[in-house]
């Protein structure tokens, strides 16, 4: 069976230079998946053809086996919701007015915020913790309240299909669990797709169930953490020199990098046997 959202002989160029070329992709229904790769491999070019902010060179999207070239920009946000890196919202803009935006696909010019639209956002405020900070300015929040506050927004949306680039982003390490916490809960409890970009290997290994590997605007390999996540993988995409250690709770791969590839490792001294 296809999954719903596809890419097809994709290419997808800046200024003419192909990022991503002629590459066939699947996203995974109904599982979180992370993608890893080096900077500049196109993760977050691939992210942003599949969520339409960018159009192939050549190739095409399909969501349901239709090109999303010939959707209209408003069914296709109500079946997909991309949060880009660092997103900006208006100075001064409140908690709940943000996330109250995840409501603009599901209406019409001669529909007012209604109060279904008000219970969603609600309940979209609950579900990510940020329901007592509905007043708030965004730019008051600290970046975990401020990501989870985005993250709701997306709930709002009440897409099948999440696409998060980059979510953890500039967040220091409590709040990078916190907010992968969320995204797992997005599909244990809400039943969505996700599909997202992560740098760090491990906590990709944790909280994803499928991983896609690129590098050079290429998928290396996909699977799940056990496949993709070895010591030959890190060497080939990332020229890394690493041990790969079982993490004590769930048994998922952990990265402990060593040095580069192909680098050797330093004599130890007496003093630091």
């Amino acid at each position: 069976m296809t999954a719903r959202l596809c890419a097809r002989s994709l290419t997808l160029s800046y200024d003419g230079r192909p990022v991503v070329s002629g590459l066939d992709f699947e996203v995974p229904d109904g599982q979180v998946t992370a993608i890893i790769g080096p900077n500049g491999c196109g993760k977050s070019t691939l992210l942003r053809a599949l969520g339409r902010v960018m159009a192939p060179a050549e190739g095409d999207v399909l969501l349901d086996g239709v090109s999303l070239r010939s959707i209209p920009t408003r069914q296709v946000a109500r079946q997909i919701a991309l949060l880009p890196q660092s997103p900006e919202a208006p100075a001064g803009l409140t908690v709940a007015e943000l996330v109250a935006r995840g409501r603009h696909p599901h209406q019409r010019w001669y529909e007012q915020f209604g109060r279904a639209d008000e219970s969603v956002v609600r309940e979209s405020m609950a579900a990510t913790g940020v329901d007592h900070l509905a007043d708030m300015p965004l730019d008051e929040l600290s970046g975990g309240q401020r990501q989870r506050a985005w993250l709701s927004m997306s709930l709002a949306q009440q897409t099948e299909i999440v696409l998060l680039d980059e979510p953890t982003t500039y967040l220091d390490l409590a709040h990078q669990v916190e907010v992968l916490e969320l995204v797992r809960d997005l599909n244990r409890q809400h039943g969505r797709t996700v599909l997202m970009v992560l740098h760090d290997i491990s906590l990709a290994a944790r909280y994803a169930s499928q991983i896609v590997a690129m590098k050079d605007g290429a998928i290396v390999t996909s699977g799940t953490p056990d496949d993709v996540v070895t010591e030959d993988l890190l060497a080939e995409v990332f020229g890394l020199r690493a041990a790969i250690v079982r993490e004590p709770v769930q048994g998922r791969p952990h990265v402990m990098p060593l040095g580069l590839a192909g680098q050797l490792t330093p004599d130890r001294g007496p003093d630091e046997a």
